[in-house]
């Protein structure tokens, strides 16, 4: 007898053995343990959490200084806006003197080009969190542009499933003409609020069913605004948005 024949016999007495075995065992304690493991099968795959966070915004809103203040403390890095996707796992900067074991974030530099936000969607199903950036200098002009790029991020399936929580973060906050945040917020608010009224159609379901004057407090997920300098080197409430969704 060869050793693929012994080898072959072992097989089928193995799962003979088996299903004589699972014959034998009561339905109700076989279903039991089966939903144990399916159950800590499950809580398993939950606790794995993201450690990805995303930075997205139109282009020249300041997102790709924003990632070098958070890797590397300085603004030194090229202003010109990135045509490519820019990412990098990392302890934060201003962790870097702390003790003991910290958990690295994964940051993500969307490109804020129209033909480069595809690359967007795919990031949305994997994100621990994501940080939509500003120009508050340069606000009113592109209210419409950024109004809809936030709203096509707020009803999208996976942000409304996952109850992505969101930064809306004023940047360029350093500036006396910048625009305050409790401006940014109305202004964005009755933008989206045309982009959702009588006629237009509202994916995921994301605003309540009665109708009413849009707020963020609508959405599914966490919305919260803040204010931040890029080049200044003024991010602490960057850092603490991720600190809250990617424990240390």
């Amino acid at each position: 007898m060869s050793i693929f024949t012994r080898l072959r016999n072992s097989f089928h007495y193995m799962v003979d053995c088996a299903q004589k075995w699972i014959a034998n065992v009561p339905r109700s304690q076989f279903y039991a343990s089966a939903g144990i493991v399916s159950v800590t099968t499950v809580r398993s795959y939950k606790n794995r959490k993201s450690n990805i966070i995303i930075l997205a915004g139109l282009s020249g809103s300041g997102k790709t200084v924003l990632f070098y203040q958070l890797r590397s403390g300085s603004s030194s890095s090229p202003t010109v806006s990135s045509s490519n996707l820019n990412e990098g796992t990392f302890v934060l900067h201003s962790e870097l003197a702390k003790k003991g074991k910290i958990q690295p974030v994964h940051l993500i530099d969307i490109p804020g080009g129209p033909g480069l936000r595809q690359k967007l969607e795919k990031q949305l199903t994997r994100a621990a969190g994501l940080v939509f950036v500003v120009d508050a200098l340069d606000f009113l002009p592109h209210l419409q542009e950024i109004a809809k790029f936030l709203y096509d991020i707020l009803t999208n399936g996976s942000t409304c499933e996952r109850k992505l929580p969101v930064l809306v973060l004023c940047n360029k906050n350093d500036n006396v003409v910048a625009h305050t945040k409790e401006f940014i917020r109305r202004h964005l608010e009755r933008e989206i609020d045309k982009l959702y009224g009588p006629g237009a159609v509202v994916s995921a379901d994301i605003l309540v069913t009665s109708r009413k004057t849009f707020s963020f407090s609508d959405c599914a997920n966490k919305v919260t605004l803040a204010t931040a300098s890029g080049l200044a080197g003024d991010i602490t409430r960057v850092e603490e948005f991720i600190r809250e969704h990617v424990t240390p």
